[in-house]
């Protein structure tokens, strides 16, 4: 069982400003305040989705701003409201506030939903405000701003395979090639320290879930660590016994020793060549 987790910022859209208008037409005097009202912003709502598996997309995009109401405008037309932002995560979702670390929803059942950071509200436009003792008005009211919030995802993911091997084995490499995901690669070890994920896909529209897993050292499992720092909780990742792929280097390989058995005859070495011999 893996943390996939991602820190996003949302921004709900500013409200639209309403009017300040005054009918003016031929053979109408004293047309009165005709001033609309401005459009709500829209928000951002997070919607349960059974189609996704991982947080993979809120890694590459973390800012996220709905759109802004617009003003209002003469003859009483009121401003359009600014579209929501509707992003879909994976069932089983927890968000929490990235300050306090309060959970504020569990998105455990599919089509739930979530208004993180909501719109601000419409001004109001001079037509509201004409009474029997000012019947022109010249007040109107700004759109408010909209909310602003970030916030923690966090999701107990199934990884469909996992990478385990030494450090440096080509663990990251593997999983860059398979998949879209670029994990930090480097010819030295542990440049995995926390596991990485990747959505392999495959035929049509078949798909699933790789993690690269951070390099085994000998001892891990009874507290040993590198002097990097990585051990203790190495392995601890791996909490369900699905499909693992043991990354081995190509050099172990060669190091081992060779077996062949009495029919195929003994083994021999190459001829070496000495020096100065053609």
């Amino acid at each position: 069982m893996l943390m996939d987790t991602a820190t996003i910022v949302l921004r709900g859209g500013n409200g639209g400003n309403g009017c300040l208008s005054f009918r003016r037409e031929k053979f109408v005097p004293r047309g009165g305040p005709n001033g609309g009202d401005g459009g709500n912003g829209g928000s951002n709502i997070l919607e349960a989705c059974e189609g996704r598996c991982t947080l993979l997309d809120f890694h590459y995009r973390r800012h996220y701003k709905a759109e802004s109401g617009k003003h209002g405008g003469g003859s009483n037309k009121k401003g359009r409201d600014g579209e929501d932002v509707l992003l879909k995560v994976p069932v089983g979702t927890f968000v929490r506030e990235h300050e306090s670390g309060e959970i504020l929803a569990d998105l455990d059942e599919p089509g739930a939903r979530l208004v993180v950071a909501r719109g601000g509200r419409g001004g109001r436009g001079n037509a509201r405000f004409a009474t029997s003792t000012d019947q022109a008005p010249r007040r109107f009211d700004e759109g408010g701003g909209g909310e602003e919030r970030t916030i923690d995802l966090e999701l107990k993911l199934l990884a469909d395979v996992g990478i385990v091997g030494a450090p440096n084995a080509g663990k990251s490499t593997l999983l860059s090639k398979v998949s879209a995901a670029r994990p930090k690669i480097g010819n030295f070890p542990f440049t995995t320290l926390s596991p990485v994920l990747g959505l392999v896909r495959y035929g049509t529209g078949g798909s699933f879930v790789m993690a690269d897993l951070p390099g085994l050292i000998e001892g891990a499992h009874e507290g040993a660590s590198h002097p990097l720092g990585r051990g203790g909780r190495a392995g601890g990742e791996v909490r369900d016994p699905h499909p693992r792929d043991h990354a081995v280097r190509s050099g172990s390989l060669r190091e081992a020793p060779a077996r062949r058995s009495e029919q195929d005859g003994p083994l021999r070495r190459p001829r070496e060549r000495c020096a100065g011999s053609s």
